[in-house]
């Protein structure tokens, strides 16, 4: 293996390597962001198609060769380069991105070559856990650098691999599609009169995975059984937590490359058990509402997908969270439904603007030490984001109510870093020029949030000052996205 400076990292002159010149074309364009169509391919036939320069590719991967595939330079350098460009910290090794390079040069051969032979041994994952909303954890694996290359590896040629298989409405863990591609279809079926729903809930799905019937699964269209073989090395690589070490027979833990490409393998198997009975779903990651078009069909349908899961799947359904109701009382993607004049209507879902407020107070907390400069870039890259994710709800209506709060919390934060007397004098007296009053609000000692509604610091830190100190609000972004959008 040899590292150039050029568009190559990883080359190896191996006849073993060489591959037809579609096959490798369609490669090299795995780390572009070209568009890749979504062919409905023959379910079994290990059949891909891509978008090169003469236009739509079709290749077939080698049955027995599906390892060399996985190897071959331009595979392996662009999955070098997305792992590179993900950065990321570490796993058990300590091994940043920024070393990846040097490490490459030095054992890349050695390591090729042990995947080759069936002798390379993965890494156990370094397991953290991170808050969910309901004040849970969500269990995390973290791969050395050098396995999330060899998993992102894996994982292209899978997705090539599996893409024609995947059901047209599975939107989560896939190219070119999105969350709001999701609700937009689930818009569809709305309009269509499906307006009950089975809200699926999978219970820790990711932890939940059986190893022997996602192996089994693999199988049906995987023949090279030294790629089942490698998969499965990092299904059962371990876990170190807490400094000990923890077995992994169960689940597909949730942080590398390889994990979203396996959950929809496995839930594909659901997917094309729902088409074969004719349901309208929408599937994003484990997120799955099945359509219906009366209550007595939604839990006919409810009673029938349930043992599915259950015996065939080995899956969990969590009972107390999935549920039959109508479209008004489900959350999908944090957004709720309604329907009005035969049109689907988008809105927040209550869930979603508690979250968004617990966001804003995290990001305006007195105590956080935040420069203004790092408090407006945070601020201006949440709002932004959330505000371009909720674009499809209705929510013009409450911009107001929104960005009085939020200025508010704003002139909190402000007015305590304002901690002596003698800088809110002096800061106060730049915008107002009543001396009595100025003092007056400099002495006063009320709380920081009665102070930011306090006349004088209103008139200081007006919402004009505000907003030309680059400060972001809510309306702000609802029309910037609006006027990209051509609406204004």
């Amino acid at each position: 293996m040899s590292i150039g400076k050029g568009r190559t990292i990883i080359s190896n002159t191996n006849e073993d390597y060489l591959m037809t010149g579609r096959m490798q074309n369609e490669l090299m364009r795995l780390d572009q962001s070209e568009s890749r169509v979504e062919p409905k391919g023959t379910i079994g036939l290990q059949t891909s198609m891509g978008i090169s320069e003469d236009g739509v590719t079709d290749f077939t991967l080698p049955k027995d060769g599906l390892l060399e595939f996985i190897l071959s330079p331009a595979n392996l350098n662009a999955a070098y380069k997305k792992v590179k460009g993900n950065k990321g910290s570490g796993g058990i090794d300590g091994m940043s991105t920024e070393e990846l390079l040097p490490y490459l040069k030095e054992h890349g051969s050695a390591l090729v070559a042990s995947l080759r032979e069936g002798t390379y041994k993965p890494n156990p994952v370094r397991r953290v856990e991170i808050p969910k909303s309901n004040g849970k954890k969500r269990g995390l694996g973290i791969p050395t650098v050098v396995d999330r290359v060899v998993q992102q590896a894996i994982s292209q040629v899978l997705e090539l691999l599996y893409e024609p298989q995947f059901s047209e409405t599975i939107y989560g863990f896939r190219p070119h599609r999105g969350a709001h591609k999701a609700l937009l279809k689930c818009g569809e079926y709305i309009e269509q009169g499906y307006v009950f729903a089975v809200d699926m809930d999978l219970e820790k799905f990711f932890d939940m995975v059986s190893h022997s019937k996602l192996i089994e699964v693999l199988s049906h269209t995987i023949t090279d059984g030294r790629v089942i073989s490698l998969i499965h090395r990092y299904l059962n690589a371990g876990v170190i937590h807490c400094g000990n070490y923890e077995p992994s027979q169960l689940g597909v833990l949730q942080g590398g490359p390889l994990s979203p490409i396996l959950s929809n393998i496995i839930l594909n198997e659901l997917d094309k058990e729902l088409e074969r009975r004719g349901h309208k779903f929408v599937r994003y990651a484990d997120d799955l509402v099945i359509f219906c078009k009366s209550r007595k069909a939604a839990k006919r349908t409810y009673e029938h997908i349930v043992p599915f899961i259950e015996k065939k799947l080995f899956l969990k359904v969590n009972k107390v969270k999935t549920k039959v109701a109508y479209i008004r009382n489900i959350k999908f993607l944090s957004y709720a439904f309604g329907r009005r004049s035969g049109k689907c209507q988008y809105s927040l879902h209550p869930e979603s603007v508690k979250k968004m407020k617990a966001k804003i107070r995290e990001l305006t907390s007195r105590s956080n030490g935040w420069s203004y400069e790092y408090r407006k870039h945070r601020l201006q890259w949440y709002i932004r984001g959330w505000s371009n994710y909720f674009s499809l709800a209705g929510y013009k209506p409450r911009l107001e109510e929104w960005d009085s709060w939020l200025r508010h919390r704003i002139r909190m934060c402000i007015w305590k870093s304002w901690k002596r007397v003698r800088t809110r004098l002096h800061n106060l007296e730049k915008f107002v020029s009543d001396k009595n009053r100025v003092r007056m609000a400099a002495f006063c000692r009320k709380s920081y949030w009665r102070m930011s509604q306090h006349p004088t610091v209103h008139e200081a830190l007006s919402d004009e000052r505000l907003f030309r100190a680059g400060y972001p609000t809510f309306t702000g972004c609802y029309v910037d996205f609006n006027k990209a959008r051509g609406y204004y």
